[in-house]
């Protein structure tokens, strides 16, 4: 055992090392580098790129401490048929499965769809390819946290209030205790990550906590 705390709002949170699990979520080429998926719809990228650092020296901690560590990523098969038609359009225009400058667009095996260098899994570490925003959602993440023995998520990625959200609301109805980086995680609008923290911590913890990377790291190597 190795217990610890994590100073975090609404409140500090207990946690054990051996039992949790750091979430890095959907930090992919589409959403965080120029021409991609998200560049495209018109986004700045550089507002997610800001959590590519705090994130490294989570990461890093973990790794140090043989925390388990999972990445996902959102996507979908080659021919799409795992791809819901309300969700292949944007604005009236078909995006994913596309072509774009690395690749077309949100598909698995495509140079967009895989993970940034700077935060890229090592041998050992799952990733999880989702079709949905949520990465519960017809995963296997569910599974492989209990036969694990996981017991709380201290999760970082983007978007905040999409893929970020949606994950922390389904590990919080599956009984995990969700752990929120503030500067780990990034929105292309400031209001809506200033908002979806709020959202997580609001009502002494509806969803889970929030907290930041140095935090983070000074319970993980205590």
């Amino acid at each position: 055992m190795s217990s610890t705390t994590i100073a975090a709002e609404p409140f500090d949170l207990d946690l054990d090392v051996s039992t949790t699990a750091l979430i890095i979520i959907d930090m992919q080429r589409d959403f965080l580098q120029p021409h991609g998926f998200g560049e495209l719809l018109g986004n700045d990228v550089s507002l997610l790129r800001s959590a590519i650092e705090p994130t490294r020296t989570v990461l890093d901690a973990a790794r140090a401490a043989t925390m388990l560590v999972v990445h996902t990523r959102e996507g979908h098969r080659p021919d799409l048929t795992d791809c819901p038609p309300a969700k292949l359009t944007r604005g009236g225009k078909t995006f994913i499965g596309t072509e774009g400058p690395m690749g077309r667009i949100l598909v698995r095996g495509e140079e967009g769809h895989d993970i940034i260098p700077e935060l890229y899994p090592i041998e050992g570490e799952p990733v999880i390819d989702k079709p949905g925003k949520g990465a519960f959602f017809e995963t296997d993440l569910h599974i492989i946290l209990q036969n694990r023995g996981i017991k709380t998520l201290i999760v970082c990625g983007v978007t905040t209030e999409v893929c970020v959200q949606s994950t922390v609301r389904e590990g919080n109805d599956r009984g995990y205790e969700c752990v929120v980086l503030e500067d780990c995680v990034g929105s292309y609008f400031p209001e809506f990550q200033a908002v979806g923290l709020e959202m997580i911590k609001a009502q002494g913890g509806i969803f889970g906590w929030v907290s930041t990377s140095q935090h983070a790291i000074g319970a993980i190597a205590s």
